[in-house]
């Protein structure tokens, strides 16, 4: 087993590989086409994470949101248009899915109206706000079960295969 590090600031990708258990070597080999020594050059900032880089390294530590946070943090698309994804539970997930539906039943109403002649105007302005936030934190509730999902995947814990196979047939039926 190769030494462990004992520096200070250590970045996310080197953090996650230590999380998961494994040498820069044994990284590498989880990774095929991405070496021990670019491995250490990501981890010391001396050279630039590429998104293929993030995804095998995802992979391997089967960490999925290693994805969403280049997406967030390095990439310039990604820091304009997508929103860090908070890891929870499942039970914290739900309750959230939960509350913002609820919250959004009440503001349904009020949706209609505001829609029903396909202008914005003033006085509707401020509660269309207000729905489309209630409407964002159900997005951002959502991607974080997919992420919850795919972790748990990753992890072994879910069985994709079944859980392919289940959402085949609820779409058929």
């Amino acid at each position: 087993m190769g030494k462990r590090s004992t520096k200070d600031n250590k970045n996310i990708y080197q953090i996650s590989r230590e999380e998961s258990n494994l040498t820069r070597a044994q990284a590498s080999e989880l990774m095929e086409y991405v070496s021990e020594s670019r491995i250490e050059k990501i981890e010391n900032d001396t050279a630039q994470v590429q998104p293929e880089d993030v995804v095998a390294m995802a992979k391997a530590y089967k960490k999925p949101s290693l994805c969403n946070y280049y997406c967030t943090h390095e990439c310039q698309i990604g820091q304009d248009l997508i929103p860090e994804i908070k890891i929870s539970s499942l039970p914290e997930i739900s309750l959230g899915i939960l509350s913002s539906l609820n919250a959004l039943t009440k503001q349904k109403d009020r949706l209609i109206e505001i829609a029903e002649d396909g202008r914005l105007t003033e006085d509707e302005f401020p509660d269309f706000v207000k729905i489309q936030e209630q409407l964002e934190k159900i997005s951002l509730t959502i991607d974080s079960l997919r992420l919850w999902i795919n972790t748990n995947i990753a992890k072994g814990e879910i069985d994709k295969e079944k859980l392919d196979m289940q959402k085949n047939l609820s779409m058929k039926s």
